[in-house]
């Protein structure tokens, strides 16, 4: 199906980057689908750097839009010893893990040689963890980007001693390469595991933090990006992103919090009033049960055993009302001449 929109701007803009700025493709994807004539404006194929007017109508053609609808994006859970990008020598790159084998769950196209995924957001050789792989060019813009405010979560265990002071300085006041480092959310989970959430991505910048302060990363698992989380993916296989993840990439949604548990409420045992003649009056005893025993009903008492109570019987897979017996009748046997 075409896509069409009506430029509403008060100045002209470059076609390329008014669909960048809507977030159909990116600058370099435009000029990719202008130069193939698919691109019109007011019913008229487009040149390359020609701008839009207020009020005209553009217009991408049905093969543009289904091209730019089968961009892959993947989510892989990276185990460690991969790199995420370009590798080096005697490495092997996180992509080589995608294939029919290591889907979780259902795929409309499994990537191929021809499809180049790129990852948005790198994540070193001895981390693991959530890397997402695409070809959206739009998407790459609103994850790694310069203007990016996607934030990305880990779980990082250490070595060292822990300190407050430790803590105040990863959370604000270092220096990286000579830049200030933005903001982090620091958060002491246990003796030796922290829980990072940084807004930029420096090489190795966790690692590089940790040992400005004297600690020592011996694990490193990224669990989120922004909206996405690893949510128990299998290490070392993937799945394809959905749509709904995608809009909320974009967005620079926060995930959706989790709904605690309702706690489990016991029903209060209703008291009965006491009988006139002064018995007890029959009902429940403590941890008993309310019907009344085979004595209570006339008939013997159960024979009481001092062994193990015997297992439950096991029920017949093959009986029920998916898989009946059937009853043969006798077999006609013929005399032999």
């Amino acid at each position: 199906m075409a896509w069409t929109r009506t430029y509403e701007g008060a100045e002209p803009l470059r076609i390329n980057k008014w669909l960048a700025e809507e977030g159909v493709c990116s600058r370099r994807e435009a000029d990719a689908l202008i130069e193939r004539g698919l691109v019109k404006v007011d019913g008229v194929a487009v040149t390359p750097g020609q701008k839009i007017e207020q009020g005209q109508m553009l217009t991408l053609l049905q093969k543009a839009t289904r091209q730019l609808d089968n961009k892959l994006t993947v989510i892989l859970n990276k185990p460690v010893g991969y790199v995420s990008g370009t590798p080096e020598p005697g490495e092997i790159p996180a992509v080589r893990i995608i294939s029919k084998e290591t889907l979780s769950g259902k795929a409309h196209a499994i990537p191929g040689r021809y499809n180049k995924l790129a990852p948005l957001g790198r994540l070193d050789k001895d981390s693991r963890g959530l890397l997402i792989l695409s070809e959206d060019g739009v998407l790459a813009k609103a994850l790694i980007g310069p203007e990016s405010t996607v934030d990305k979560e880990y779980m990082v265990k250490v070595k060292g001693d822990v300190t407050a002071d430790k803590l105040a300085l990863l959370r604000h006041g270092l220096e990286l390469d000579g830049r200030k480092l933005k903001p982090a959310d620091v958060e002491q989970v246990k003796a030796q595991e922290l829980r990072i959430v940084l807004r930029e991505g420096r090489n190795r910048q966790i690692r590089r933090m940790c040992q400005l302060v004297e600690l020592r990363v011996v694990d490193l698992v990224r669990v989120r990006i922004g909206a996405v989380e690893l949510a128990g993916l299998p290490e070392g296989k993937w799945r394809p992103l959905g749509g709904r993840e995608r809009e909320a990439l974009l967005a620079g949604e926060a995930p959706q919090p989790r709904a605690p548990r309702p706690p489990r409420t016991e029903k209060p045992e209703e008291k009965q009033p006491p009988r006139r003649d002064g018995k007890r009056p029959a009902g429940p005893r403590a941890g008993g049960s309310s019907k009344p025993g085979p004595r209570a009903s006339g008939g013997k008492p159960p024979a009481r055993s001092g062994g193990p109570k015997s297992p439950e019987k096991r029920v017949d897979p093959t009986k029920g009302a998916k898989f009946k017996r059937t009853k043969l009748g006798p077999r006609k046997r013929s005399p032999v001449k």
